[in-house]
């Protein structure tokens, strides 16, 4: 009987690292997207360590959300309404990153956020809206709620990771901010479809290959490096000449006045 049990265990251990892998896997191709758009959320926040204590309390709130979603994932799969509030919120979000106004180079600009609660609910949400196509997808691979729900929790690490690379990389190229904004965009078609008719939905290399062009579009042009003369202007006076300015003239002409004795020994 325990050689059976011994049999079997290898077996199970072996498919249930299979499919925790497909699991992560899925999980991390999936967030890139919503690694991006929550990135651009966060830059309406100008204090760099405000955007991670925001993007670290908005992942927390959001892991809650997604916890839900896969304890109720059957159950949430059989209302519309869900998916239809999905693609209506990030329909919402984009439609008022592109309808803000420009700055004097013609970049978009999403609204500020002088507080952390007013960008936390606004993150947890996004990746609530992201995750009705993810999570759906993560039980249809496996029934096991405790492998989707790791799954989950390692999705969730990746998405922070990925997050703060975006973070960074968005002062780096110009239309990258734009190309995120056009992802969210899509994914919220693509609920928007599915509501009305599943057979409207493209399919899903479709998908991934139009999110990889905004992606491309999005890394096509750096931003100009700033110029080394801008850091020290070069009419500015230096630290010591500020320092002599300062001197009176007559302590300076006193310091450089030759002795009279070291003239005469010249001579």
């Amino acid at each position: 009987m325990l050689d059976r049990v011994l049999e079997v265990l290898p077996a199970i251990s072996i498919d249930t690292l299979l499919t925790l892998g497909i699991l992560v896997a899925l999980e991390s191709i999936l967030s890139a997207d919503n690694a991006i758009a929550l990135a651009s959320l966060v830059q309406g926040i100008e204090n760099p360590k405000l955007q991670k204590q925001a993007l670290n309390l908005g992942l927390v709130a959001a892991f809650v959300l997604r916890v839900g979603l896969i304890f109720t994932a059957t159950w949430v799969i059989k209302f519309w309404q869900f998916e239809l509030a999905g693609a209506a919120y990030l329909l919402w979000l984009s439609a008022q990153y592109f309808s803000f106004k420009e700055d004097a180079e013609h970049h978009h600009h999403g609204p500020d956020y002088t507080s952390l609660w007013q960008i936390i609910p606004l993150l947890a949400f996004t990746d609530l809206a992201f995750s009705l196509d993810s999570v759906t997808t993560a039980i249809a691979v496996s029934e096991e709620r405790w492998l989707v729900l790791t799954g989950g929790v390692l999705g969730i690490i990746a998405l922070r990771f990925l997050a703060g690379l975006f973070i960074q990389w968005l002062k780096e190229f110009t239309h990258l901010q734009d190309a995120g904004y056009a992802t969210v965009t899509l994914v919220g078609l693509r609920l928007l479809l599915k509501v009305f008719d599943s057979q409207l939905v493209p399919p899903e290399w479709l998908m991934i290959s139009a999110i990889m062009i905004c992606f491309l579009w999005g890394f096509s042009k750096r931003e100009p490096a700033a110029d080394v003369t801008d850091a020290v202007p070069i009419n500015q006076p230096s630290q010591l000449g500020e320092g002599l300015a300062e001197v009176p003239p007559l302590i300076v002409e006193e310091t450089l006045k030759i002795p009279e004795s070291v003239t005469s020994d010249q001579d």
